[in-house]
């Protein structure tokens, strides 16, 4: 292993618990801790933990904080109309392209916290940096690396974090999902990765080794990466890096729901998008054919020419091949399309995502 990656505050309860440990976005961190088929379905049966702390929360405040946000995101904050309201946005490039998505949550007055991915903090951080000097005064942006992150999912999830931290359920039982709360120094947000209910935890990196055991001894199930990637594809939700990036725009990742068109507020990337119309957008495909698994970068052809799957796994759910592909704009939900996994040529439908939500197959 890398003596260079990072470590989150809860490496060593990882190593403790015999964690295999993976280099992820120059992080360290857990692919699975025995059984990542056991941990996928921990989560979608009773509920599962993750350590997300290589991710970043951003906390920005004062002057003219909201006139930057709404000029950086491509989803429009002024939806964000009481305090603890969540909302997911891409920052876009003037092209269009993806520089990252994110989740933004608006704690009180003039204050928010932007949560952004591992892989793109330094390059988000210096990007919003820069349009902070360019657009906007006043603001204050402050970068919370003293602060873990635990997502804690699954349809037990939230009675189990109640019982695992007292207190907890006065403060965060009437949450709606997409919203959040501060509790003392806990900070509960109803989000997450996976297609289950459950919290993102916010705490004191100082306080994360108490946490974690707190809610192992209430039978919340460690899971890894590999458990978090089967969820989230299951659950139709894109992974930056590789179902989108600054190549494509949201428009042809499935994300045309996140950017807003149709008030007068100009934004980065709303002239490029405006401009052109999307030649290729994102699908569902589910393996018709035995003899493979859908995996990312097999071709996908179609009569309307070729595309290409970005994330394919074998669903632990369904018990069959699922994947999300980049296919020609004309392709759509009930066609066939045939994708070359190892030398042959099998049959897959398309569908439209998410393939599972709250434990329901809905393909």
């Amino acid at each position: 292993m890398n003596g260079n990656l990072h470590r989150t505050t809860l490496n060593a309860v990882h190593r403790d618990a015999g964690a295999k440990l993976v280099d992820f976005a120059g992080w360290e961190m857990p692919l699975h801790y025995g059984s990542q088929i056991e941990e996928h379905h921990a989560v979608r049966r009773d509920a599962g933990m993750f350590d997300t702390s290589h991710m970043l929360a951003i906390d920005m405040a004062g002057g003219e904080t909201e006139v930057l946000l709404r000029y950086v995101l491509a989803n429009n904050v002024d939806k964000l109309r009481e305090p603890g309201k969540a909302l997911y946005s891409c920052l876009l490039r003037e092209d269009g392209g993806i520089l990252d998505d994110l989740i933004v949550y608006l704690r009180d007055g003039n204050r928010y916290r932007v949560v952004v991915n591992a892989g793109t903090a330094d390059k988000d951080c210096a990007w919003l940096d820069s349009q902070r000097a360019q657009h906007a005064r006043g603001v204050e942006m402050r970068p919370r690396r003293d602060l873990a992150m635990i997502a804690v999912q699954g349809p037990n999830a939230r009675e189990k974090v109640w019982a695992a931290l007292p207190g907890s359920r006065k403060a965060s039982e009437s949450l709606e999902p997409f919203s959040a709360v501060s509790e003392g120094d806990v900070f509960f947000a109803r989000t997450g990765y996976t297609g289950e209910d459950g919290f993102e935890l916010l705490v004191p990196a100082a306080s994360a080794t108490d946490v974690w055991a707190r809610l192992a001894s209430r039978g919340v199930r460690p899971c890894g990466l590999a458990a978090r990637d089967t969820l989230r594809l299951e659950a139709g939700m894109n992974l930056y890096g590789q179902d989108m990036d600054e190549t494509v725009t949201p428009l042809e990742s499935g994300l045309g729901w996140t950017v807003d068109q149709k008030s007068a507020r100009d934004f980065i990337g709303k002239q490029a998008l405006l401009g052109r119309t999307p030649q290729r957008k994102l699908v569902g495909l589910l393996l018709v054919d035995r003899g493979g698994v859908l995996r990312a970068h097999q071709a996908v052809r179609t009569p309307q020419g070729d595309g290409e799957i970005t994330s394919g796994t074998f669903s632990p759910t369904m018990q069959q091949s699922i994947a999300l592909a980049r296919v020609p704009i004309g392709v759509a939900p009930g066609d066939m399309v045939e994708v070359t996994v190892r030398d042959k040529r099998l049959r897959a439908r398309v569908v439209k995502p998410p393939f599972v939500r709250y434990g329901k197959i809905l393909v």
